[in-house]
């Protein structure tokens, strides 16, 4: 892939995801359990740093994958469970890391469903929101950055599942 510019730098990024460990740690210090949700694949990177910052040692982390965007630039709008979660979250508290927010449709209905399953709370972090394309109203918790609308890519944003491997949020235009 050729002229992706940078967006957020590695050492900023890093920065911010300290930061958000720090709140994160403060906010759960009492919790029992701590279920970390990584929304596969875009938010790996992010919840594997993230998680090095939460120091809670009451914290599992599971995996769901869901679709929305297929090999498009935009939403589809339609949701698709493609790996559910191994842990039974009820009566747990449980945080969502999602690479980024943008239409909120896809975070509007893995809320709703993972609200069925009764967990003590439910909170979402975000590593990016792009509040000008919002759809549904979801508000995470806890914010790496807010950006712009722009097609972002590394740091575990892919385009047809490449580029997740820069270390970085770059765009393309």
């Amino acid at each position: 892939m050729e002229d992706i510019k940078v967006l957020i730098d590695e050492e900023k990024l890093l920065n911010r995801i300290k930061i958000l460990g720090e709140q994160i740690t403060k906010d759960y210090k009492k919790s029992k359990e701590l279920i970390v949700v990584c929304i596969l694949k875009g938010s790996l990177y992010f919840t594997a740093d993230l998680t090095k910052h939460i120091k809670n040692n009451n914290l599992k982390i599971d995996f769901m994958k869901v679709s929305s965007y297929g090999d498009e630039f935009i939403s589809s709008g339609k949701v698709k469970i493609i790996k559910d979660l191994d842990t039974d979250i009820k009566n747990k508290d449980v945080l969502i890391i999602e690479d980024i927010i943008d239409t909120g449709n896809t975070l509007y209905y893995l809320k709703n469903e993972l609200n069925t399953r009764n967990p003590k709370s439910l909170k979402i972090c975000t590593l990016l929101d792009k509040k000008s394309r919002r759809q549904k109203d979801i508000t995470p918790d806890y914010i790496g950055f807010e950006i712009e609308d722009k097609f972002v890519i590394g740091y575990g944003l892919d385009y047809k599942d490449l580029c997740r491997n820069i270390p970085y949020v770059g765009y393309i235009e």
